[in-house]
């Protein structure tokens, strides 16, 4: 997968816009971040996951998904090694991380 598919699967999305923070794209639903480019390289996407759907896609697929550094990783981020991902992998994870952030924001 290239850095373009994840965005337009991104971007697909209801709601979805572009927007950046910290040098790099990122996706947003209401102002609220889901999934971004470039980091920790170009090589990777992140999607905003709780940490049982982490768990999940790293069972599904460990050469795609990898927790996030730090705090963030222990929390849900998760890493996408863009090389080895599949659409239709991504488009899941996408939309999963998109309902996380819609639904923490009815809660707000």
């Amino acid at each position: 997968m290239t850095a373009d598919k994840f965005r337009s699967l991104a971007l697909e999305i209801p709601g979805a816009i572009e927007s950046a923070h910290m040098n790099h794209p990122d996706f947003r639903i209401g102002g609220k971040v889901f999934a971004s480019l470039g980091y920790p390289d170009d090589g990777h996407g992140m999607v905003k996951l709780t940490p049982e759907q982490q768990r999940a896609f790293l069972k599904k697929a460990p050469s795609v998904f990898e927790p996030c550094a730090g705090a963030w990783g222990k929390q849900g981020a998760t890493n996408v090694a863009l090389s080895a991902a599949k659409a239709e992998l991504v488009r899941s994870a996408l939309e999963a991380a998109s309902t996380n952030v819609t639904s923490k924001r009815k809660k707000d």
